[in-house]
């Protein structure tokens, strides 16, 4: 926003400091008048009948005065200038990375030494911005890439299906309507998992008390079915935990790891648990399932979009589009809450949800 030219700050400061000094001056003379000068009589005789008397001691103490003001008037602007400058490099140093982040350079780092104070405090709050920032930019970019080549994939199969039934009007059109059907749902159910989670890193929700106990219970009783054709014992147990929140989002959340737990199992056999805890200052969601042993390097990348289990592409009914976790974490972080995902000895994983309770 344009705005109309003014001093600088170390201007500013230079004329304070020098303004102190004049008045510092002038105060240590007005102390000099009142407590010296005006005790020595203003007669011929002077002081104890000994000359001088005040009219030759002011006359001969003003000028001296007049020329201390006047030093400390032009001492205190230019020491302030100095010290001023002195003072507020470190800023200069933090106006030139703010500069030049806003063209678009966010690798750029303050990296100020020296002892802690304001300054230090000031850049090393502004690298970490850049730190997160930079950070933050990169994953976006990441993720965009990603998401335009998920839904280049669809897309591309769809003219490559339809590219063939018009050279071949003798194909069998059932077979391609329900090729294509796959391929459009797929396509819808990336999109509407992108805005998902678009919402949930916009944080643009109507929060309400929410139970994480009966959205367990309601998630499990939806997925069931699945749990059951896969033959995995589905588990729901725990006390009521209260959160504010989407109830919307919250389900979509805890379905998104039931599924995923269910999913990434053993081929049959396996068992998925669900706990709720509630304590005095968070409400605890547990999603606990059996599998195949998972390597500590990669568990940190499960919550990274179009991640898919321990493979990039999976093959079966319930391939998904890899965000289910990337929107778990999405949702928690939109509700101030913490994911923590361990894996366990045995295989398997276990997720923890913690949600700040309700007051």
């Amino acid at each position: 926003m344009p705005r109309r030219p003014g001093l600088s700050a170390r201007l500013k400061l230079a004329v304070s400091y020098a303004g102190f000094l004049a008045v510092a001056g002038a105060l240590l003379l007005t102390v000099v008048w009142m407590f010296l000068l005006r005790y020595v009589p203003d007669n011929s005789r002077g002081l104890l009948g000994i000359s001088p008397n005040r009219y030759l001691l002011v006359h001969t103490f003003a000028p001296a005065a007049a020329v201390a003001m006047a030093f400390l008037l032009v001492f205190g602007l230019l020491g302030g200038w100095l010290l001023a400058g002195r003072m507020l490099a470190p800023l200069t140093r933090i106006t030139d990375a703010a500069r030049t982040a806003g063209t678009g350079s966010l690798s750029h780092r303050i990296r100020m030494k020296g002892r802690q104070d304001e300054f230090r405090e000031l850049s090393d709050a502004f690298d970490s911005m850049l730190e997160q920032l930079e950070s933050h930019v990169a994953e976006q970019q990441r993720f965009a890439a990603n998401a335009s080549h998920e839904l280049r994939t669809p897309l591309a199969i769809s003219r490559t299906l339809l590219d063939v039934a018009r050279k071949d009007p003798t194909r069998d059109r059932g077979e391609l309507i329900e090729r294509l059907h796959a391929v459009n749902t797929r396509a819808i159910d990336l999109t509407e998992a992108l805005l998902l989670l678009s919402r949930g890193d916009s944080g643009t929700f109507t929060r309400e008390s929410v139970d994480l106990s009966l959205t367990a219970e309601e998630a499990a009783e939806t997925l069931l079915p699945l749990a059951e054709r896969r033959r995995i014992t589905l588990d729901v147990s725990g006390g009521a935990a209260r959160t504010s929140g989407s109830g919307e989002l919250l389900l979509q959340m805890v379905m998104n790891l039931v599924q995923n737990a269910i999913v990434h199992n053993l081929p049959t056999g396996g068992t998925v648990t669900v706990r709720t805890e509630a304590h005095a200052d968070a409400s605890v969601l547990r999603v606990e399932n059996t599998g195949r042993r998972l390597a500590a390097e990669l568990v940190p990348t499960l919550t990274e979009p179009f991640q898919r289990g321990t493979q990039r592409v999976r093959t079966d009914e319930h391939a998904g589009v890899g965000l289910g976790l990337a929107i778990v974490r999405s949702i928690v972080r939109a509700h101030g809450g913490t994911l923590d995902l361990v894996p366990r000895p045995a295989g398997g994983l276990l997720v923890t949800v913690r949600l700040p309770a309700m007051p």
